[in-house]
């Protein structure tokens, strides 16, 4: 952040204090109004944040070819969508409750989305409207239309260019960039991603450029020209200097529980800032939580049937927006060219949960009292926290950073959320805080947590209370908070966990001991009248597990958890390793784990008898949940006999290390009665691989 930016930021928030003080004709303009504490956000960033939930959009030539990263060889005639509908996104993004779209422009392979006049490796070279086409242009109209920002995916990393890694190509990516800043109107967000550099196309050459993403792309200077095209803009960058927002460190969904959107103004970040920001930072950098409605970021038709539950995006939904982020919920979009409808679906079930959950305020316009209210004054005391205004708060006096409000909810009332939101214009200043109920004459603790920021939801089992007592513990400066919500939220439940263990036993198993579990082995949807789960099931070959969970009382069912298995692992054996722990492998756990010996250097093999001759049409890996021996490069190997290898697969697990979730490679019909997996690269570049999972796919 300039320093002109926040001397205008400060301005602002002073002329807004000034303008709410003179709603009070009995208030004297001499009042001692706070002070901004520490960095505050610019308009862009105040605007940014309040948008609180917005979508991505991952499309290119990638979703023809089943790849996470494109190489950049990929031939632009594979590119045509036969449904494509840029307003069939805008529309499940409006009704899904989100308020802009980022569409992926321009991935790492350099394919464009939009008829760039700088390559010819773009959609005007697909059969797509024969060439004629503009998705970045259709995105734009299907947003005005549908009331919605639209934001800019532009990979600084282009793996098509025969230029990257030369001063050459930062002109060519400036250019890139006025086209997209110039010629489709207002950009809410430009994202700048932080792969940079590695093997690649470029041009032909097939080779590998390192750049140190720091200074290869002069930011200062590129910063500058997105200013001045777009100057409502706010910029995401994972990489070189700091940018108006910062990632968070995972794509899992979640940012820290404590989180201050603040950093420092230079030197690196390191995961544990990136989760947490810090508490004395120099620059106001909030977090964006990006992560996917599946577990890749490009549509896999076999991931249909893994798009994330209710549970799950609430869960997302309670772990982003409820802790001081932004949520940034990416669709990809399927080979048609559309939101696949199992998306769909899903967005809009969390869409009616959050308004089922979050639209009425049980403390909205109650009684409130304060055990310090500033300087006496109306316009500070407890009440403005309960008006539903942002731009009115309670304040306690200069140094008092340790100070209750008390909520009269004028009768017992049954709730489980609790909502907090600081006047962020001013700072953030909250270090610690709790929340008490009166219960029976006495008060009980429901929660005790740390930094609140722009907006900080609780969740606790359901009480029953008459008062709610919300105390400050602690804060950088007296605390300014602008709301408070309190809120009965109705259940969800959790669909099952389905699990199948080395011998083709599968466990079922519900979050709640107390649910029934139904399951059908036949791939139809289970119902009460389906059969009940009582313990493990003896399976035998390719079973599609589908279950859901009751709750007895209220027979409300979850959603349906489902599983597709492949042939029984019962016969296998491991080759050539005497660790008996390797078996960890092929146990059907996800929660155990194999290491091969860090004295062993890559490449390592890991040889599997499948006990029998099979058909196979590719494979399953899954790395251990944990930054040490995720494996980024490798090959696949099938043979007969365990002498004559054919190798059938190799490449990449693209991504992995941000993502680090079940990786599936697919491959043409291949005989084996051996497989011999061949670790070739892991992501810290050391001799460590590691596995929680192997499996194969069968014809």
């Amino acid at each position: 952040m300039t320093f002109k930016s926040i001397i205008t930021s400060q301005i602002a928030s002073f002329c807004l204090t000034t303008a709410l003080i003179s709603s009070y004709s009995s208030i004297s303009i001499s009042q001692n109004i706070p002070q901004a504490v520490g960095p505050v956000p610019t308009e862009n960033q105040l605007k940014w944040q309040e948008m609180e939930y917005y979508a991505f959009v991952h499309f290119s030539t990638n979703t023809y070819t089943n790849q996470e990263w494109g190489f950049g060889d990929d031939d632009p005639k594979i590119f045509n969508p036969t449904q494509l509908d840029c307003r069939q996104w805008a529309r499940v993004c409006k009704e899904a409750g989100m308020k802009g779209i980022i569409i992926t422009a321009k991935h790492h392979s350099g394919f464009c989305l939009w008829p760039s006049k700088y390559t010819e490796y773009s959609v005007k070279n697909s059969p797509w409207k024969n060439g004629k086409g503009d998705i970045v242009g259709d995105l734009a109209k299907a947003c005005k239309e549908y009331g919605l920002k639209m934001g800019i995916y532009l990979s600084p990393w282009d793996r098509n260019f025969a230029d990257y890694g030369k001063p050459e190509y930062i002109t060519y990516f400036r250019n890139q960039l006025r086209e997209l800043m110039t010629q489709y109107g207002d950009i809410f967000e430009i994202w700048f991603d932080g792969a940079n550099g590695g093997d690649g196309y470029y041009g032909g050459s097939r080779g590998t450029r390192k750049i140190d993403r720091k200074t290869y792309y002069d930011w200062s200077n590129t910063y500058k020209l997105i200013r001045d095209l777009q100057p409502k803009i706010v910029i995401w960058n994972d990489g070189g200097d700091r940018a108006d927002l910062r990632w968070v460190g995972t794509e899992e969904g979640y940012v820290g529980e404590k989180n201050w959107s603040l950093l420092n103004a230079k030197g690196d970040v390191p995961e544990d800032m990136l989760r947490h920001g810090v508490e004395n930072g120099e620059v106001w950098v909030p977090g964006e939580v990006n992560t996917s409605t599946r577990p890749g970021w490009f549509y896999h038709e076999y991931e249909d049937s893994r798009v994330k539950t209710l549970p799950d995006l609430m869960n997302t939904y309670h772990h982003s927006i409820g802790r001081n982020g932004t949520l940034l919920l990416n669709f990809p979009i399927d080979k048609r060219g559309l939101i696949h409808e199992n998306d769909e679906k899903a967005v809009k079930a969390l869409a009616k949960a959050v308004k089922d959950a979050y639209s009425v305020n049980l403390a909205l316009n109650k009684k409130a009292s304060a055990t310090n209210i500033r300087e006496n004054a109306l316009m500070f005391n407890a009440s403005k926290a309960l008006d539903g205004s942002k731009n009115t708060y309670w304040a306690t006096d200069e140094g008092i950073t340790n100070a209750s409000m008390t909520i009269d909810l004028g009768k017992p009332t049954l709730f489980n959320r609790f909502m907090a939101q600081e006047f962020i214009r001013l700072g953030q200043r909250v270090k610690s805080f709790k929340v008490e109920a009166l219960v029976n004459g006495n008060w009980k603790e429901l929660a005790q947590q740390t930094t609140i920021g722009y907006k900080r939801i609780l969740i606790f089992p359901t009480i029953k209370a008459s008062k709610v007592r919300f105390t400050i513990l602690d804060a950088k400066a007296c605390p300014l908070i602008s709301n408070i919500g309190i809120f009965n939220a109705p259940q969800i439940l959790t669909a099952p966990s389905i699990t199948r263990n080395q011998a083709g036993e599968v466990s079922i198993k519900a979050d709640d001991p107390e649910s029934l579990v139904y399951y059908t082995l036949d791939g139809s949807i289970p119902t009460t009248k389906s059969a009940k789960y009582t313990g493990t099931i003896q399976t035998n070959g390719k079973t599609t597990v589908k279950a859901i969970a009751v709750e007895a009382s209220t027979k409300k069912s979850s959603e349906t958890a489902e599983e597709k298995f492949d042939i029984v692992k019962k016969d296998w054996k491991i080759v050539g390793i005497a660790d008996e722990k390797a078996y960890k492998v092929i146990d059907g756990n996800s929660h155990t784990a194999w290491y091969q010996a860090k004295t062993q250097a890559l490449p390592a093999d890991l040889i599997i008898d499948l006990g029998k001759e099979v058909t196979l049409t590719g494979f399953k890996y899954l790395p251990w949940q944990s930054t040490d021996g995720v494996i980024a490069k490798y090959q696949f190997s099938v043979s007969l006999d365990g002498n004559n290898w054919t190798v059938v697969n190799e490449g990449e697990f693209s991504n992995i290390k941000n993502n680090p979730l079940l990786q599936v490679k697919t491959f043409a019909p291949s005989n084996a009665k051996f497989i011999r997996f061949t670790a070739l690269k892991n992501t810290k570049n050391d001799n460590w691989a590691g596995y929680a999972e192997l499996d194969v796919i069968t014809k």
